[in-house]
């Protein structure tokens, strides 16, 4: 397959996925309708999204042996603007927690301003040897940060450490586990912005922040890694909707003309690599990911949009030896906090990580934010109106 520098918002570093993943999918047939009318209402409740509640931020857990708190907040207040007629931005700021010594992240507790338009936060470690060009394309951008679909936006490695979407309130990793933070490293807060109810027009300011939860670095804890399980998303349109968007080849077009060639690239490239190439239509995919490097499993998440039906994490599907790590059977927008293991799990080379993710396209004319947008072909897309499928398995590899 050509090579690809992003994934989208929520699988950076799918380079390094590429080299070791093997996939295959489980189509379903055409998308279908969503069910009878009872179940049609509940699903729009369900996938309503951005439906934070009252706002009210929960109190954090107290803090462990070791820890202290640092909260960082965005320098200034940032008034998102969609491009290219979309109604979707993803903008980074960089934001420093002024370490002068070793330190763990073993929790984090994202603080959005103005939950009606933030969609999802992730965090990416910038360690010290890359801090000097993260500031560089920092001041190359006008304004507050800079724009970022796909990854961080400054080139080479930065390391997810944190994530927040919907339902989500406190990550607080498993005692004797965190993400390394040398002395010097900054972070990156890459925000997506949801425009889709005004339209992709401006819809006020944001000022969001991050309280951290460090660790000293003089206690040896087992350090973190965050690895993307992503998949690809072949949703054609139902059999009662039309329009030049239920092309498959236009729709890739539409989201390559919003987020760049590094997007919309995404999808096929997944493809290559779970289909030997060949795009099979229909409501459930999967990805296999072999497991190169022994380690311990701690927590998994699973993230999709508003049409995600459900999703599953298994590891070792289809043997004597197989395990369910996350299931969730009815997918919820607002409901996509990270979920600790009660028991880390150990796994080895050769072991086999698999996500299964089920979308429906009918839930598009049941959803406010969906219902006037023409009918498409969904593919994996940075926007909410497009699709993700990927899950995130927190784990510590064995080095």
């Amino acid at each position: 397959m050509r090579k690809t520098r992003r994934i989208g918002a929520l699988a950076a570093g799918l380079a390094a996925v590429l080299v070791v993943a093997a996939c295959g999918n489980g189509a379903a047939g055409a998308a279908g309708s969503g069910g009878a009318a009872g179940a049609e209402s509940s699903a729009a409740s369900e996938h309503a999204g951005h439906e934070h509640g009252s706002g009210v931020i929960p109190a954090a857990a107290p803090l462990r042996a070791g820890e202290r708190f640092v909260t960082l907040k965005m320098p200034q207040p940032y008034e998102p603007v969609a491009p290219k007629g979309g109604t979707d931005e993803y903008r980074c700021f960089l934001v420093d927690p002024k370490l002068t010594t070793d330190a763990y992240l073993t929790g984090s507790q994202f603080l959005p301003q103005n939950t009606a338009i933030v969609h999802h936060a992730i965090f990416f470690r910038v360690d010290p040897g890359q801090a000097a060009k993260a500031r560089a394309v920092d001041a190359a951008d006008p304004g507050e940060g800079w724009t970022c679909f796909g990854d961080a936006g400054i080139g080479g490695d930065a390391g997810w450490v944190a994530h927040w979407a919907p339902g989500a309130n406190e990550t607080l990793l498993s005692a004797g586990a965190g993400y390394p933070m040398p002395p010097g490293s900054l972070l990156v807060m890459q925000v997506h912005y949801n425009l889709l109810a005004t339209g992709g027009k401006p819809a006020g300011t944001d000022q969001s922040s991050i309280r951290l939860r460090l660790t000293d670095g003089t206690r040896k804890l087992a350090p973190l890694d965050t690895l993307k399980l992503p998949a690809p998303i072949e949703l054609p349109c139902t059999a009662g909707e039309s329009g030049a968007l239920c092309d498959r080849k236009a729709a890739i077009a539409d989201v390559t003309h919003r987020f760049g060639d590094d997007v919309g690239s995404t999808e096929d490239g997944l493809v290559q690599m779970c289909d030997n190439g060949t795009p099979t239509p229909g409501t459930t995919q999967h990805c296999d990911r072999p497991v190169r490097d022994a380690g311990t499993i701690y927590a998994v998440a699973g993230h999709m949009h508003l049409l995600g039906r459900s999703i599953k994490i298994e590891l070792n599907p289809g043997t004597a030896g197989a395990r369910t790590l996350l299931d969730i059977p009815q997918y919820n927008f607002d409901d996509q906090a990270i979920h600790p293991l009660a028991t880390p799990v150990a796994v080895k080379p050769g072991d086999k990580l698999r996500v299964t993710c089920t979308h429906d396209a009918g839930l598009r004319k049941l959803l406010p934010q969906l219902r006037t947008l023409p009918p498409r072909y969904v593919v994996w897309g940075d926007g909410t109106s497009d699709e993700m499928c990927l899950g995130l398995v927190i784990w510590s590899p064995q080095t």
